[in-house]
Formats: structure tokens, sequence, C-alpha cells
């Protein structure tokens, strides 16, 4: 996808948030101190007493988070995914799952697309993290419009949702008119020979992939599969049965993540030969993120690689 245009999804949820705010004035968003990374600034610079900068205190910010959302706010609390799943977990679970509140985690600089800031940064953990928490439903959207479409639909969930945006530009390929649904996966090739369901950025380096694999005679079907809690059992058993092998792809730990959701599913509704590509079991490290994706196989190439030695052996 060298040719199409490319968008941050950080970018999206600051956009999609200034946005949000002229139509929900419910809506209130706070950060820690990150507002210029998590594009959050787009929404203060509109809506400045709508908008509260926690300064470097995460775990204060969602515990402020949660005691707005008592008082019938809709709370987005911002900040980096290493701060908001890994350094705030207590009061996410505690103050925010626990009485299933109606706060918003949107969090920013996932993965190991942080790039240069190496792997203290590099959150590859945070959706196993959080979707073990009771009630939480978590969303990992693949470019630009599936992204503001999500914060939208997260905006008129009732309870807690967890949002898991990039730093680094991603092709925007999906159609602006597409339906998005919280718990439903998207078909976006089929094929016959094997699954390929994807999250986040690695949507778009599983469809390069089954472009790369077409002309080695391997159809592959790609699922997008967005909200990874709850997840869309039906597309996942209904295409593993069509083609007998899936894969997943994800810019996270195997462990966990989505591959361990759909693990769960298949081995539960629907057993089937299995492959899953993401971090494995490892720290990122610092370097420049296109770099580090082609390094860790996470690219087309590296999946394409991937999945045609799995469909072959």
């Amino acid at each position: 996808m060298a040719d199409v245009k490319k968008i941050a999804t950080r970018e999206s949820y600051g956009h999609a948030l200034e946005e949000l705010g002229a139509v929900k004035p419910e809506i209130v968003v706070l950060d820690a101190d990150l507002k210029a990374s998590t594009r959050t600034s787009y929404f203060a610079a509109k809506y400045p007493d709508r908008f509260f900068d926690c300064g470097i205190a995460e775990s204060d910010m969602m515990g402020i988070a949660a005691g707005l959302a008592t008082t019938g706010k809709i709370p987005f609390a911002s900040t980096f995914a290493m701060f908001a799943a890994g350094r705030a977990y207590e009061q996410v679970r505690n103050s925010i799952g626990y009485p299933h509140l109606n706060v918003k985690i949107g969090a920013t600089h996932a993965g190991i697309t942080v790039g240069e800031d190496g792997a203290s940064h590099q959150c590859n953990e945070d959706i196993a993290l959080m979707r073990t928490i009771p009630g939480m439903v978590v969303m990992s959207p693949s470019d630009d419009i599936e992204a503001r479409k999500c914060v939208k639909a997260a905006a008129e969930y009732v309870g807690p949702v967890y949002m898991r945006f990039g730093r680094y530009a991603v092709p925007v390929f999906n159609d602006p008119d597409m339906k998005f649904e919280i718990g439903k996966g998207q078909l976006v090739r089929e094929g016959r020979d094997v699954t390929i369901i994807a999250t986040g950025i690695e949507v778009a380096s599983a469809l390069d992939a089954a472009a790369e694999l077409a002309g080695q005679g391997i159809e592959a079907e790609v699922i997008n599969i967005c909200t990874i809690k709850p997840i869309d059992r039906e597309i996942i058993t209904a295409s593993a049965r069509k083609t007998g092998r899936v894969v997943t792809a994800e810019e996270h730990t195997v462990i966990g993540g989505l591959g361990g959701a759909v693990a769960e599913v298949l081995g539960e509704e629907q057993p089937t030969r299995m492959l899953r590509i993401g971090i494995n079991d490892r720290f990122g490290e610092s370097g420049k993120a296109g770099e580090l994706v082609a390094k860790y196989g996470l690219d087309g190439a590296g999946i394409a690689a991937k999945v045609s030695a799995f469909v072959k052996g």
C-alpha cells in the first residue's frame, strides 16, 4: 500500500474527540501532560473548560475520570498505552472496571512502532492486560476511518472502553461508509486456502501479504478484528470452517492478545490448525518504526513468508 495516504491513528483520536465535543457536551477529556502527543490538544483548544491536564500522574487521572463518570460526564482519559495499561492498571481495574463506570481510555503510542523511544515505552502487553478486566471493551482500529468510528462508537456505548492507537502513520484503506459496530469483525478480502485475522496496523500488512500470497497461488481470506473484546466469534469460526487454517497478526505479544483470543474461540468452537504472528515473548528495542516492523516480521513480506510456510508445511 505504498501509494495510499497514511495517517497515524492518534491523529484520528484527536480529531474524533474534537468533532464529538460539538455534539456531546457531556464529554470531557483528561490527559497526563501529553496533549501534544496524544492529539487531545485539538479538543483542548476548542473546549478548554472541558479539558483537564492531570500532569504526570496517570493513576490519579484514572481516579478523576472515574469520579467524573459518576456525575454523568463521559470522560476520555488519554495517555500513552504504557502508562494507561501499565502504570495505572490498578486504578483502571478497581476504580473503573470494578464499578463498571462509563470511562473511555484512549491509549496512544502502542506497540513497537513507538520506535526510537525503545522497550520502556513500547507497550506490547496492553491488550492482554485490558481484556482480562471484567466488562472492559477492548478495541484496536486499523486506520484513520475505523479509528474515528471507533471513538464515536465508544462515546455512545455505556461502560468502560479501552482504545488502542498508534504513533506510526498507517495506510487509510477502509471505505468511509464502512459500517462499524462494537463486537463485529469485518471481512476485507475473501479467500479459500487460509484465514489471516489481523488487528490494528497489521490489517494493512495482512492485505499486503494476501496480495503477495496470491502470486504464489495461495488465496488468503483477511478478517479485520477491531474489537478484541467482545470478539466476533461467528466470523472467526465461519472463516476457519471454510479455509481450515487460521493465522493471527498483531503488533502485540502473541501471549494473551488477539492470537490468544482467537485461539480460545477456536479451541472451544472450531478446532483449527493455527499460527500466531506477533511479538514472540520478548521486549522491543529502539529503532525506526518501519524498520522494527520489518525486523519483527510484521510487514506484508514478513507475514506472507510465515503464512506461505504454514500453508505448505
